[in-house]
């Protein structure tokens, strides 16, 4: 999940749908788990960096790990029940000052990423940074070396990005630092932050918009600054009447509500021209094309019962195939055709015979009552339809189904649980083809609330809000 996930100071590095990646526990070189990322760094800024980071396919003791003879553990960090760091890693790489070494680590890990440009691993708690183990291979052997030769890469590229980080850190003033933040604050509402995503979580106007807006070179920390907490510097410029600033109780996080674009402060800031944003503009006409490709379409086709069977006998008619409500109309006028079942006298009056009134009426007509001896030709094609086996053909892109019976509709149902909390349930989703597991990430983002997913006899998703 990308909650789970620490982000560098320098923002998190490009990467696509369904790229492998690594997971890694901070503090240990060898990577925990591998799975393909869910979605494009681009969707992830746009979704607030809530949601799925990666799909697991393989981790530590799972099956596969367990029917490799000589299980391999990389070092001694890795316990029958728990990951932890590694202690002879953690020792090679101290840094001198345990505060700047978390910021450290994440530094040389993006940098690692931006250089080499290859796969990558996550923290689990910690920085996304670079894939620097190998590849995983069958060999257990062969996978170890390769892990203690990254292992040593990265300890010698931290010692040199250590070194960087230190002097731009100490080159920063708690002055400077505030300006700084100031006035990323106010590039960020000119140009990336609007009306219509308020209100917006403190992390996600930090992560997104704030950090993004940094001049080159500089690297932001809140804790170097004199309001030390991302909450308490938001308060400070919401007492300012520039922005609205208030807690959510129930996440313990400040959520930025509105901002005053009518500010002297607001209306003073000449914002700069920056060509960031047109990365994002390229994931999202990505995202617009493949969503476009996944155009629903739903048609209702029909198929001969034993009702109608004679007829389509009678004019040499498929009976196994579907058939549209025009198609199958077609086949009942052809056969009034011909045998010529036309009144005369009124030429919009159809004169039912033995086969084609059983066709339309038999077993439909109470006992006692007597059989119509014609239909208008109006009647005749929904009446004959009605006498067939109803389907219902559903393509979604490259994938369709046909399922008998008629369409069913989706179910939207809200309820009200404790704490006056909302929720809403949605079930028969399968009919349309919609993957529950998708729609529910995707729900999730749009309304950034949490969403779960149970099977019941169609597939139901629920979220909260």
């Amino acid at each position: 999940m990308f909650p789970g996930i620490s982000v560098a100071a320098e923002g998190l590095p490009l990467f696509s749908a369904g790229e492998p990646w690594a997971v890694k526990v901070p503090g240990n070189p060898a990577p925990i788990a591998v799975g393909s990322t869910t979605m494009s760094s681009a969707e992830a800024l746009k979704a607030g960096l809530r949601g799925k980071a990666l799909r697991i396919m393989h981790f530590y003791r799972d099956l596969l790990w367990q029917s490799v003879e000589g299980h391999y553990v990389p070092n001694s960090g890795f316990l029958e029940d728990v990951v932890l760091e590694d202690p002879s890693f953690l020792t090679s790489n101290q840094p001198s000052d345990s505060s700047e070494g978390a910021t450290c680590e994440s530094d040389v890990q993006q940098s690692c990423v931006n250089n080499e440009n290859t796969e990558g691993s996550i923290d689990v708690n910690g920085a996304i940074s670079d894939a620097c183990s190998a590849s995983m291979q069958n060999d257990s052997e062969n996978a170890a070396k390769e892990i203690t030769t990254d292992a040593s890469d990265l300890k010698s590229t931290a010692n040199v990005d250590a070194a960087k980080l230190d002097i731009e850190l100490s080159s920063l003033s708690i002055e400077d630092v505030d300006s700084h933040l100031d006035r990323c604050l106010l590039q960020a509402l000119h140009t990336t932050v609007k009306d219509k995503d308020l209100p917006m979580p403190g992390s996600t106007l930090w992560s997104n918009h704030v950090l993004p807006c940094r001049p080159s070179g500089i690297t932001l920390d809140i804790k170097k600054s004199s309001h030390k907490k991302l909450s308490k510097w938001l308060q400070a410029k919401s007492s300012t009447g520039l922005i609205t600033v208030k807690e959510d109780k129930y996440k313990k996080e400040a959520m930025l509500i509105s901002v005053n674009r009518g500010h002297p402060e607001y209306l003073q800031f000449k914002p700069e021209k920056r060509p960031v944003e047109k990365v994002v503009q390229v994931g999202d006409s990505a995202a617009t094309e493949s969503r476009s490709q996944k155009a629903l379409e739903v048609v209702e086709v029909y198929k001969s019962s034993v009702h109608v069977n004679p007829i389509f006998a009678s004019v040499g008619a498929d009976t196994g195939k579907l058939y549209s409500a025009s198609e199958a109309t077609d086949i009942v006028f052809k056969y009034i055709e011909k045998e010529n079942l036309v009144k005369q006298t009124n030429k919009a009056t159809v004169v039912l015979d033995a086969t084609l009134c059983d066709a339309l009426f038999k077993g439909a007509i109470k006992k006692g009552s007597t059989y119509p001896t014609e239909i208008h030709k109006k009647d005749l094609g929904a009446t004959f339809i009605n006498r067939m086996q109803a389907h219902h053909m559903v393509t979604r892109g490259g994938e369709s189904v046909v399922r008998k019976g008629v369409l069913k509709t989706v179910q939207i149902v809200t309820e009200r649980r404790q704490g006056n909390k909302k929720v809403t349930k949605v079930s028969g989703l399968e009919t349309f083809l919609i993957d529950p597991e998708a729609l529910a990430s995707e729900l999730q983002k749009k309304f950034a609330c949490s969403t779960t997913v149970a099977e019941l006899p169609g597939w139901f998703i629920a979220w909260s809000v």
